[in-house]
């Protein structure tokens, strides 16, 4: 049985924006209870901003784009580097925030704010990079294409990964001469707000505005003529009905949105470094990541081998409050989310799954599920459809590599895949048929800097990070230019 420990945290009001500049009071009558993820109990509530507030803050973004346009690259990546530098002082402040919501390992949740700085700093330097491309020509002209900034963009972020999530788009929209509305999730609105507010102080006012809010805030923004593009990260029914609103007015969108991620162990692995690698897939951050493991397919050969390791690993897990350092699995960020992998878990064992290990939440208070391993997942499962979002490794057993990588590509999802695999040619296969933005094979995290990824069918649509999404923050215009025949006299 994995060991728990118990401790609390204090509570938080997040009743604040920040437009034009300043920190203004909200001024929405209803207020959205917050719940400590690690005791149950109420710790404050989030007050989502108007529709008068949202048109504020588009209109301040909307009023200063012309000058933040005209800003010039190097005092704009200046910008940048002030609040990075700004973020990474203020990291432990906002790591403890962000554990505070959402039940994120206290280590991890600083960590996610250094990496955030990181990207603010990696952006002031990359977007000095090429702004457009020359073209062959007339002799007697010039020819080019230009990159511009689409003006206001709207950043909507989620609230499990939320400081890299917001920094990344955030830096890319700024520093290619947009100006921008950010609402961070409702489920994360202090820690969000706060890294918001220390990046906007960096810039000039009205340029990044910070609204705390809900869906009906987020729908606000995405509705209004003034936002040229929206870049959403989050679940993937918020980025469809981003994805009709803005579309119905011409607007355009960014979606980085669920995952279902597929884990391929082939035969000849090391049974427990493949348990390994899969637990650190499925159990990091709860199992709450975008790329997070989600369905497990193993070879037969190495089946046995590897459930075994697993469940081992998962037994020994400590679950317990975020702030403790013995702390390896923390809460669940509430018990809606808690239910939903509750469900998933109790439907697939009535439907013949096996609970080798967890498979109920803690008797305790706070939003606690254990580290979960079923084995003989099937395909129908919602376990194995639909995204579960939480500390579970759903295990199917195949006997050759071609059903693995047939079932691993399958689904509504295409966010990312691993495959962990000796064999060159099974490597080099999956590389080419998953349709997914992200192959990684032989290890579940990691990649060097610059790369880039579109999302696949429901995960989303345009790049989420690296080069490709700084120019996705651009539109595109070709420019044709002769000398003019002057009159003579």
């Amino acid at each position: 049985m994995a060991t728990t420990v118990q401790t609390s945290t204090s509570t938080d009001q997040s009743d604040r924006h920040y437009i034009d500049g300043r920190v203004v009071a909200a001024t929405g009558a209803e207020g959205l209870a917050v719940t400590d993820p690690a005791t149950g109990q109420e710790r404050g509530s989030v007050v989502p901003a108007t529709e008068e507030e949202v048109a504020a803050a588009v209109a301040a973004a909307h009023g200063t784009r012309a000058m933040w346009r005209a800003t010039p690259p190097p005092e704009r990546a200046a910008a940048l580097r002030r609040a990075a530098a700004a973020v990474r002082a203020e990291a432990g402040r906002l790591g403890e925030l962000l554990a505070a919501t959402t039940g994120r390992l206290l280590s991890q949740s600083t960590e996610s704010a250094a990496v955030a700085a990181d990207l603010l700093e990696e952006a002031a330097t990359s977007g000095l990079g090429p702004a457009g491309r020359t073209l062959a020509g007339s002799a007697s002209a010039i020819d080019a294409v230009r990159r511009e900034p689409h003006g206001v963009v709207a950043v909507i972020t989620p609230w499990n990964d939320p400081f890299p999530a917001a920094a990344g788009l955030l830096a890319a929209a700024l520093v290619t001469g947009n100006t921008v509305v950010h609402k961070p999730s409702e489920r994360s609105a202090l820690p969000g707000f706060e890294m918001g507010r220390i990046i906007a102080e960096a810039l000039p006012p009205g340029v990044l505005n910070v609204l705390t809010g809900d869906g009906r805030s987020g729908t606000a923004i995405t509705t209004d003529e003034r936002v040229a593009l929206v870049a959403h990260v989050g679940s993937t029914t918020a980025g469809q009905r981003i994805a009709a609103a803005a579309g119905a007015r011409g607007g355009r969108v960014l979606l980085e949105n669920g995952g279902k991620d597929p884990v391929v162990v082939d035969a000849g692995v090391e049974p427990a470094w493949a348990a390994q690698q899969i637990a650190l897939g499925a159990f990091v951050n709860t199992g709450q990541l975008c790329t997070s493991v989600e369905r497990v397919y193993l070879h037969a050969d190495v089946a046995d081998a590897v459930v075994a390791e697993l469940v081992a690993l998962a037994d020994r897990m400590v679950v317990g409050p975020p702030t403790e350092p013995a702390t390896e699995i923390g809460p669940l960020v509430d018990e809606r989310q808690l239910e939903v992998v509750a469900r998933h878990v109790r439907d697939a064992a009535e439907a013949g799954a096996r609970v080798l290990v967890g498979g109920r939440r803690l008797d305790r208070p706070g939003s606690y599920f254990p580290p979960t391993v079923l084995d003989g997942c099937t395909a129908d499962m919602a376990l194995m459809r639909e995204e579960t979002f939480g500390p579970v490794a759903a295990v199917t057993r195949v006997t050759t590599f071609d059903e693995a990588l047939d079932l691993a590509g399958s689904g509504r999802y295409g966010l990312a895949a691993t495959v962990l695999t000796p064999d060159l040619g099974h490597a080099l296969r999956a590389v080419e048929e998953l349709e997914v933005g992200t192959v990684k094979v032989n290890a579940v995290f990691g990649g060097a800097p610059g790369g880039s990824a579109d999302p696949r069918r429901d995960s989303g649509m345009g790049p989420g990070y690296g080069p490709d999404l700084l120019s996705a923050m651009t539109v595109l215009k070709t420019v044709h230019l002769e000398p003019a025949r002057t009159a003579r006299s």
